[in-house]
């Protein structure tokens, strides 16, 4: 058994959802958000580590790594689950994250997801985005949604992925899963050839480039119905990081066909639940023919405003859901505050709820100070003063003061 399965299995009995490893460094995990060093585990050095990520690395991998420094692919282990596994190359030497992806798929139930989320599984073509930072949830989430597709409709689903992280079995749909490298060249090339492989549902497990967006829009134009994922944290900044990466000249035609295709953006992040664990909060947009002129006209900044007046059609803003979690006790309100977009609306809200931001915010201040010092005064601890000699004592019976006491004029005067 390959020596990290060890620190897999400690991974998993923690409930962490990364395991952090860097040559000259004691292997790390990150649980309930926190990073947290493994208890009893060893530093080990470049050399040792390199021989156990190599362990379990396909020859393709380590002559990747070998060459660029970075490499991905996936990790399964029996009983445990499935790990994404990213290598990379520091000042340290070696170094490797592992994200934990369980064997089991949750259901939208199980994760707390709105129903307007699901609602657009149910749609025959167009383009669905789930966004949000790296660790968001956006995988789980997506294939919550993959799911709830293979297990209502009798369809052909194609996932395209670097690396394929959940699996998903023959349910009522046929699936297809190819990973980048291993089934395909590229995301863009995937793509390309998909339209000859009579798709009904297309998930792009990241759009990071101009041709692959360009596509993916395309196949949706087509009659397919595609998912894809960004990096962007809000509906609106999804919408402008889509139509800004086209070259000026084209940004026009692409806001037309993004106005038509698009059929919601869930825009997800992730907060520390009380207690331990994590909740997702999410900003939900569907597209209306408001929200579509604005996309057509450049508006884009109008679409919060557009959003808020949207309630009865399941939108919310990304402050609607925090402040949900806070009503429900769910988590803390320096937590919500800290992952807000709009801290002006929020300070509004927190007042509402009698929450007083700005003494949490001194606290918080104050608390920040406090352990930077107490970082400084750790990592340069000052030296020992001296032992300072001690007067002699007097002969038992003599005064110090003199005959008279103590005189406290000037010498001389």
């Amino acid at each position: 058994m390959p020596w990290i399965d060890n620190l897999f299995k400690i991974m998993t009995e923690q409930k962490a959802s990364d395991l952090h490893m860097t040559s000259e460094h004691v292997p790390m995990i990150r649980a309930s958000g926190d990073m947290i060093a493994l208890p009893g585990a060893p530093k080990l050095n470049k050399d040792q580590l390199q021989q156990i990520l190599f362990e379990i690395a396909p020859e393709r991998n380590r002559k990747q790594w070998e060459e660029c420094s970075d490499t991905d692919f996936a990790y399964a282990l029996d009983g445990i689950g499935r790990f994404r596994c990213n290598y990379f190359r520091d000042r340290f030497g070696i170094g490797a994250v592992f994200r934990r992806i369980p064997d089991k798929i949750l259901s939208a139930e199980q994760l707390g997801l709105p129903p307007g989320v699901m609602r657009l599984c149910d749609f025959k073509k167009g383009l669905v985005l789930v966004t949000g930072p790296t660790g968001s949830g956006k995988s789980t989430t997506l294939a919550a949604m993959v799911d709830h597709i293979n297990s209502t409709r009798s369809e052909h689903i194609i996932t395209i992925e670097d690396p394929v992280e959940f699996v998903h079995p023959a349910k009522k749909c046929l699936v297809n899963q190819r990973e980048v490298h291993n089934h395909t060249k590229s995301f863009a090339a995937a793509l390309r050839a998909v339209l000859r492989e009579d798709p009904d549902i297309v998930l792009v497990g990241e759009m990071r480039d101009l041709e692959t967006t360009r596509i993916a829009i395309e196949t949706a134009e087509t009659g397919h119905l595609v998912f894809g994922t960004l990096h962007t944290s809000t509906a609106a900044s999804t919408v402008d990081r889509i139509i800004n990466q086209f070259p000026a000249d084209e940004q026009e035609q692409i806001r037309l066909m993004l106005a038509g295709s698009l059929r919601g953006v869930v825009a997800q992040t992730l907060l520390k639940k009380k207690g331990g664990g994590r909740c997702a909060a999410l900003e939900i947009l569907f597209m209306t023919s408001g929200i579509g002129a604005l996309i057509r006209e450049g508006k884009t900044f109008q679409i919060p405003s557009a959003m808020q007046t949207g309630a009865k059609y399941g939108m919310q803003l990304l402050n609607d859901a925090l402040e949900t979690r806070i009503k429900a006790g769910e988590v803390e309100p320096m937590d919500a505050w800290d992952k807000s977009m709009d801290k002006e609306d929020f300070a509004k809200r927190l007042k509402l709820l009698g929450v007083d931001i700005d003494a949490l915010l001194e606290t918080k201040s104050k608390e920040e100070k406090a352990a930077k010092a107490a970082e400084a005064a750790a990592a340069n601890p000052q030296p020992a003063a001296p032992a300072q000699p001690q007067a002699a004592k007097p002969p038992p019976g003599s005064n110090v003061l003199g005959a008279n006491g103590p005189s406290w004029k000037r010498p001389g005067a």
